[in-house]
């Protein structure tokens, strides 16, 4: 009776020491996972805060180039308003030269 309960505590200690054995090794890995987990969140994040970037950039960069072809086109209808005012009051002086010869 003495080997029986010698094998069963035997039996029992394996049991409990293959019990420890994958706690432990459940324990390593544990973090392992975690730490990659964390590493593809943070790599996720990174990429969705470049493309965010990205897109901030082109809209800027859009707006900028919308309002520099603004600011050209108001230059040239400035440009365009000045030069027809001279030609106006040119065209306004000959006429009036013209009749003036005329009378004369």
């Amino acid at each position: 009776m003495n080997d029986k309960r010698i094998q069963d505590v035997i039996e029992i200690e394996n049991q409990a020491d293959e019990v420890y054995q994958k706690a432990v090794a459940e324990a390593e890995r544990i973090p392992q996972e975690a730490e990659q987990e964390a590493k593809k969140i943070i790599e996720s994040a990174k990429a969705t805060a470049k493309h965010q970037a990205q897109e901030l950039i082109s809209q800027a960069e859009a707006k900028q180039e919308s309002d520099d072809i603004l600011a050209k086109a108001e230059e040239t209808i400035h440009h365009n308003e000045a030069l027809a005012k001279r030609h106006f009051d040119r065209a306004v002086s000959y006429v009036i030269a013209r009749i003036l010869s005329r009378e004369a």
